[in-house]
């Protein structure tokens, strides 16, 4: 008997015709109509009382924590959407710039968006809740350094969007553009550059932001924006004053 090897094409293509057969098959739909079923969570269940036990010391401290009174407001910090500055945004901004210029002097001014801003605050006590709720990220503290051009396109995106949060930055608004704008009271020099602070989200691009594509320095501070409204609170609590922000005309709208 004479033996003779295949054609390795061949064989090739028999190996490609089974694994595709087999695939096929693997992942073919069922027929007819699908089949789920329904369960409903409502009052019908009976509460797990052993699992209850287990978290309920957890909640408890949680709750304890959250309810902890920190500081005490003489306003009620609001954000209108029709003005280009409110008194919830001038607070955070200006908590922000505090804290950051602890560690870094020479910090030119800050800047939030109004949409980072989740609640508003109340008149009267000010607990760690309330700042939880304010800023419920994970955001960190961003020292960007920045052309003046840079600045100006910033500024370009703040007028457009009828005023964001900022402080040590005023400017005027007219027509949906950034006009007498202005650092630390001084216009801006296109020849300097300018340190801002931040957080990442808004630094990495969040918010479609422009001016801040490319920093000429960047630093990350480590420290969460929830930690620096708290220190910041508290800071004033210790200092015996109020959380008492006005509106100072940073941002101005010329119709």
């Amino acid at each position: 008997m004479k033996c003779t090897s295949a054609n390795p094409l061949f064989l090739f293509g028999v190996a490609l015709l089974s694994l595709l057969s087999t695939a096929c098959s693997r992942y073919s739909l069922p027929s007819g109509p699908p089949a789920y079923t329904e369960h409903r969570i409502d009052g019908s269940i009976a509460p797990d009382t052993a699992f209850i036990a287990y978290y309920l010391p957890y909640k408890q401290q949680l709750d304890a924590e959250m309810s902890r009174v920190i500081g005490h407001s003489a306003v009620r910090l609001t954000k209108p959407g029709s003005v280009p500055e409110t008194l919830l945004g001038n607070f955070f901004a200006d908590a922000l710039l505090t804290e950051g210029r602890k560690s870094d002097p020479g910090i030119d001014f800050s800047f939030g968006t109004k949409g980072g801003l989740r609640t508003e605050l109340p008149k009267g006590e000010i607990t760690i809740g309330h700042l939880f709720e304010l800023m419920p990220f994970e955001n960190e503290l961003v020292i960007l350094e920045l052309s003046g051009e840079s600045v100006r396109q910033l500024a370009g995106f703040i007028a457009a969007t009828g005023g964001q949060p900022v402080a040590g930055l005023q400017m005027v608004i007219h027509a949906g553009t950034a006009n007498d704008i202005r650092i630390g009271g001084k216009p801006v020099d296109d020849s300097k550059t300018y340190r801002l602070l931040t957080y990442d989200y808004l630094a990495n691009g969040g918010d479609n932001i422009r001016g801040l594509e490319t920093p000429v320095k960047r630093i990350n501070l480590g420290q969460k924006v929830r930690e620096a409204l708290i220190t910041y609170v508290q800071d004033c609590t210790r200092e015996g004053k109020q959380l008492n922000t006005q509106l100072d005309g940073r941002i101005k709208l010329d119709e």
